[in-house]
């Protein structure tokens, strides 16, 4: 049986199947969170963990995905360079986030039940 470190962080992760198997989850969102706050792709994946390379990779994954560029980066130099979401990517994250919660709120009463169903085994460490 697997034990659940932390059952109190019971929940839904809304994953989204797109064309071609691209899944829009909460990893690529925050991503897209992370470069609304901070204006860089790079510092956006810092924050996350991950390689300057693989936030460069699921940026352009991303872009690629949707019928316009959901991010807009400038490259380096004097002026500094950084990366915005467009308008497209603003609604694309919003719309995520608008759908994650009604999931949650939608399912609380179910997710309430299997929290409460876990055997006590399970919430020990």
């Amino acid at each position: 049986m697997v034990k659940l470190r932390h059952p109190e962080t019971l929940g839904l992760r809304v994953r989204i199947v797109m064309g071609d198997g691209l899944i829009l989850g909460p990893g690529r969102v925050d991503l897209l969170d992370g470069i609304r706050e901070t204006g860089s792709i790079a510092a956006a994946g810092r924050r996350m963990g991950m390689s300057y390379k693989r936030a460069w990779q699921l940026a352009e994954s991303l872009n690629t995905t949707f019928r316009a560029p959901v991010i807009s980066a400038t490259k380096g130099g004097v002026s500094g360079g950084g990366a915005r979401l467009t308008e497209l990517g603003n609604q694309v994250l919003d719309t995520y986030r608008a759908l994650a919660h009604k999931a949650r709120v939608t399912n609380e009463a179910e997710l309430a039940f299997l929290a409460d169903a876990l055997s006590p085994a399970e919430h020990e460490e």
